[in-house]
């Protein structure tokens, strides 16, 4: 198991995504980035959260409205 911090991981992929475009210019990657974290994010707290989506909301700092929203716009939940 890799001693790597979360922003560690980031930076990395990051250089490599830009290498990868080779000059290309990229576009939307704010919301490309927000989304590949948002989505194993929820995933992994829900289940840490037994499915309890109060209490994940709580561990997230969200409302629980907001959570439930995200949940199903990542079609983790129906």
């Amino acid at each position: 198991m890799s001693n790597k911090t979360i922003e560690e991981c980031v930076r990395a992929n990051l250089d490599s995504y830009f290498r990868d475009l080779r000059g290309t210019d990229p576009a939307g990657m704010y919301e490309m980035l927000v989304k590949a974290v948002e989505k194993p994010l929820l995933d992994v707290v829900m289940q840490q959260a037994d499915q309890n989506q109060s209490r994940a909301a709580e561990w997230l700092g969200l409302n629980r409205n907001t959570l439930r929203k995200k949940l199903v716009e990542h079609k983790l939940i129906k």
